[in-house]
This record gives structure tokens, C-alpha cells and sequence, in this order.
């Protein structure tokens, strides 16, 4: 019988036979069954390093503050009105001139008020005349009555008619002192000091005593108020730094950068229930008129210099469920997650309170690329500018 030959047999078989010696060699070495990787060099390469900016963890003198925006507020509001009725005859200043406290800046239709002053003081002239005249008449009556020659009743009127004219001279001497004045009222001076209004009654119109539309409205500028709401959480801080002599107030106008600088002098006497804050004024002397009544302001109420507070710039500050968070270069040039615990916000600063130490290196741009333990690459170039909070104080 002949043997079949290899090739008459199926291609399954052959197939099935050429895996097992494969598996046996593969067994005889004792090697892996994956192949093997790639020699360093030819095609393959390290993960590149993602490039940030960083900045150092300081430690400086850092404010604590409260910001707020406020308003500033006249230090006084007077409407000026006329005191007597006439024709208004002359203007003294010109609308938003400043004035100085008694100060003419009306004048009034004196004629009249002159004529009545004269009026008066002749009223006083005769019954001055009549009452000694008057006197005379009793002391003779009263003689007389002494001498038997006229009655008590003569001499008791003649008395009653001498004291009644003294009454009358009196009534017509205070009639004079009030003529007097009607007719300083007849120059009207500006109760303070302070920039005119608009002038809201020309020359030539008459004008009427205490009438309710007033001649010009004279505001206070200097000094000025800043009215502001501090919230009720920081009053208790408020008040404490308040007692220590240390609180500062700067405000600042928009479009601005210089800072007036004043003293807290009101602070409401209950707390506003509808917002939680309650109403605060501060004082400034406002010289330069840089505020000015109505005109909004960045309030920033200093109450304390921190000397020793440890700060990063706030842009390297990252949030997530479980608390705020950095990025910390290490020495190996490698991202590490570092949990921090902020303090408070001041400007563009944060201070830590517990997580970093002055040295430690931060990234403050690139982190959307970052994960713990990647490399990275800091950026050619200046780091994160450091605000004026993060400057060394004076």
C-alpha cells in the first residue's frame, strides 16, 4: 500500500500544525508572546511638556479690607429763599461759582423796606415826645394830689396815661428793630460755604417771602460724605477695628485711579433686614473736589495691615468640589495638585491660609492642560505681575 503524500493533505491541517510548532517554540524559549516594543529612537518619543507661565508664593503686608461702592453725598443742602417780598434787583455770582459762607449773591428792592424803617422810627420819635410829656402831666397831678388842690383819680389817671404810652413806645421801638432787619433781608448772603446751583429766578422778577420754589440750591462739597452698605457679617470686625483707631476709608471715582482718603463718621443704627447691610458714611475732606454730590465711587475700607501674609496671584487659584486647589512646580519640573485654603481675596491676590509656603512656584496660566504629574515647560519671559497688594509695604 502506498504512504499519501504531504501534499494531498488539506491546507486546515497544515495550518493547525505550523500554530502548534509556532506554541512550542514560543514555550522552548520561555519569552513573552507580545511582541516586542520598539527600540528607543525609531518612531516613538516621551510626552512633550506642557508650557505655563508661573509665579513665586510670597509673603508680604496685605491689607484686610471690605470693598464697597458708595455714593457721595452733599455735607449740607440749603435752598436759598427769600425773607421779605420784592423785586429781585441784582444777581451777585454766576451759576456753579463757589461761594463763601455770608457772602452776597442777591439783592432785593430796598425802597420799600427803607420807607418802612423811617416810618418806624418816627413812630418812636413822637411817642417818645408824647410819653415824657405824659410823665410830666402825672407828676404834676400827683403834687397836687399831695397838696389837697386835685383828686386821686386825676392823679391815678394821669399816671395809668403816662405808662400806657410808655407801652406804646416800646411796641413802636421793637417795630423799628424789625424794620431794621426786614431790610438786611433785603441783601440775601449764602448760609455756607459751597458751588452754586443753577439760578432757578432771574433779575427783575418779584420774588415773595418764604416762597416755595427756591432762588438757587448751594451744595457742600468740601468736605464731602460717601454713603455706603457694609454687610452685618463684617460689622462686628467693623466696629472692633473701629474702636482701635485703625480703620481707613479710600474712595475711589470711575475713570479714576488717585484714592481720597477719609475717616468713618456714621454708621447707621439698625441693620437694613430686606438687604442684610447696614448704612455707613465716611468723611472726606475733598479739597481737590474729586468727588461730588451723586457721583458713584469704589469704596475700600481698610481696617488692619496684615505684615506677614502669604500670597499668590489669584489667577493660580483653581476650584472643584472638594475645595480650592494650585498647581505647585516641583524641583523636577512636574505639575503637582496642591489643596490650599484661602483667607480672603484682596485685588488680584488671594492669601493662603494654609497649603503653601513662601518659595513654592505656581502656574498661573496653562491649566487646562495640567494634570498631576505631567512635565512641564515655564514659558520664556516675565511671570504673573504682582499686583500692588503683593508690593512690599511701606
Amino acid at each position: 500500500m502506498t504512504r499519501p503524500s504531504i501534499l494531498a493533505l488539506g491546507a486546515p491541517t497544515v495550518l493547525v500544525a505550523g500554530l502548534v510548532a509556532a506554541l512550542a517554540a514560543a514555550c522552548t524559549r520561555g519569552g513573552d508572546p507580545r511582541p516586542p516594543a520598539p527600540a528607543a529612537g525609531r518612531g516613538s518619543a516621551a510626552a512633550p511638556a506642557v508650557p505655563v507661565t508661573t509665579a513665586s508664593v510670597v509673603r508680604k503686608a496685605v491689607p484686610l479690607t471690605i470693598d464697597a461702592i458708595g455714593a457721595a453725598e452733599a455735607y449740607q443742602t440749603v435752598a436759598v429763599r427769600a425773607q421779605v417780598t420784592g423785586a429781585l434787583t441784582a444777581v451777585l455770582f454766576k451759576e456753579g461759582d463757589d461761594v463763601k459762607e455770608g457772602q452776597a449773591i442777591f439783592e432785593l428792592d430796598r425802597r420799600p423796606l427803607e420807607a418802612a424803617l423811617e416810618q418806624a422810627r418816627a413812630n418812636v420819635a413822637r411817642d417818645v415826645a408824647q410819653e415824657a410829656n405824659a410823665r410830666a402831666s402825672a407828676a404834676r397831678y400827683q403834687d397836687l394830689f399831695v397838696r389837697g388842690i386835685s383828686t386821686r383819680e386825676q392823679a391815678d389817671a394821669a399816671r395809668t396815661a403816662a405808662d400806657a404810652l410808655a407801652a406804646t413806645l416800646q411796641a413802636d421801638r421793637a417795630a423799628a428793630d424789625n424794620a431794621a432787619v426786614q431790610l438786611q433781608y433785603a441783601t440775601i448772603t449764602a448760609p455756607v460755604s459751597g458751588r452754586t446751583g443753577a439760578l432757578l429766578v432771574s433779575k427783575g422778577n418779584l420774588v415773595r417771602a418764604n416762597d416755595t420754589a427756591p432762588l438757587v440750591v448751594i451744595n457742600q462739597v468740601a468736605p464731602i460724605y460717601v454713603s455706603f452698605a457694609v454687610p452685618e457679617g463684617r460689622l462686628p470686625e467693623l466696629k472692633r477695628y473701629l474702636a482701635l483707631g485703625s480703620v481707613r476709608v479710600d474712595a475711589t471715582p470711575p475713570n479714576e485711579t488717585a484714592r481720597a482718603e477719609g475717616t468713618i463718621t456714621f454708621i447707621d443704627n439698625a441693620v437694613d433686614p430686606a438687604t442684610g447691610q447696614i448704612k455707613v458714611k465716611a468723611s472726606f475732606p475733598n479739597t481737590d473736589h474729586r468727588l461730588w454730590p451723586g457721583q458713584y465711587a469704589s469704596v475700600i475700607i481698610t481696617l488692619k495691615n496684615d505684615p506677614n501674609a502669604v500670597v499668590v496671584p489669584l489667577v493660580a487659584v483653581q476650584n472643584r468640589a472638594q475645595g480650592a486647589y494650585v498647581f505647585v512646580v516641583t524641583p523636577n519640573k512636574t505639575a503637582e495638585i496642591r489643596d490650599v485654603l484661602i483667607d480672603r481675596q484682596t485685588g488680584d491676590v488671594a492669601v493662603v491660609k494654609n497649603g503653601l509656603v513662601p518659595g513654592d512656584v505656581v502656574v498661573t496660566d496653562g491649566h487646562i492642560r495640567l494634570v498631576g504629574g505631567v512635565k512641564v515647560a515655564i514659558k520664556a519671559g516675565p511671570s504673573a505681575p504682582e499686583s500692588p497688594a503683593m508690593q512690599e509695604a511701606p
